[in-house]
């Protein structure tokens, strides 16, 4: 999947902005402006499979096949860190976030440049953002997402591998409901089911986080 579509818009949304109280800037949760997924029924093996794929509480430990892929994903994650330095200054959150990242997105069938757009449109790349319908953290998910498919308890939506694992679960969800269809899908994440702004603000930040090898 390329995560690319030919309806490139500059289209823009409002991320971010900062807690009013600087010295809790990193303990509070920030507002965020952001779309809301919209509640729909789930067909029971449909709920079962989600939250399956919710709960299922591995690290994020990568494996690989040789050690030519694990050296592209030790060069993506060097290059990935440089690139994030100016949202994240401490190497070893950053580091974290990434492998993270990498591994939920990977795990979904999703590409890692993807899921990195999508956050920076959504959240900012802030942990604790809250978006004026109640959407919380990275991928700004729903809080009633944790009552159809978690452990019910909204907060968790803060922890880092939780929020972006249901992240990538819903998108994946949203994914296979339209066929294959990024476009739709990311609309479907955003409630803005068939509008070009989200999707084409995700898809010019996501050329942001590609990675290209280089030539052997």
């Amino acid at each position: 999947m390329s995560g690319f579509l030919s309806r490139n818009g500059r289209a823009r949304r409002g991320l971010v902005v900062a807690a009013a109280a600087a010295p809790l800037a990193g303990l509070l949760p920030t507002r965020a402006w952001a779309g809301a997924q919209v509640e729909e029924p789930l067909a029971n093996a449909v709920r079962s499979a989600l939250a399956a794929a919710v709960n299922d509480t591995a690290p994020p430990r990568p494996s690989f096949d040789t050690m030519n892929a694990r050296l592209v994903y030790l060069r993506w994650l060097g290059e990935m860190s440089g690139r994030l330095r100016t949202r994240e200054s401490e190497h070893l959150r950053r580091v974290e976030f990434l492998e993270t990242a990498w591994y939920e997105s990977t795990r979904a069938g999703l590409e890692p440049s993807l899921l990195l757009g999508l956050i920076q449109v959504e959240s900012g790349f802030r942990r604790y953002a809250v978006s004026s319908a109640g959407a919380r953290g990275y991928t700004q998910v729903m809080p009633f997402w944790a009552r159809l498919i978690g452990d019910g308890n909204a907060a968790r939506l803060f922890h880092m591998q939780t929020n972006l694992r249901f992240g990538c679960v819903i998108l994946r969800h949203y994914l296979d409901l339209e066929r294959g269809d990024l476009y739709m899908a990311l609309g479907r994440y955003n409630g803005s089911r068939g509008r070009p702004e989200y999707p084409n603000a995700v898809f010019g930040s996501q050329r942001q986080w590609v990675y290209k090898p280089a030539a052997a």
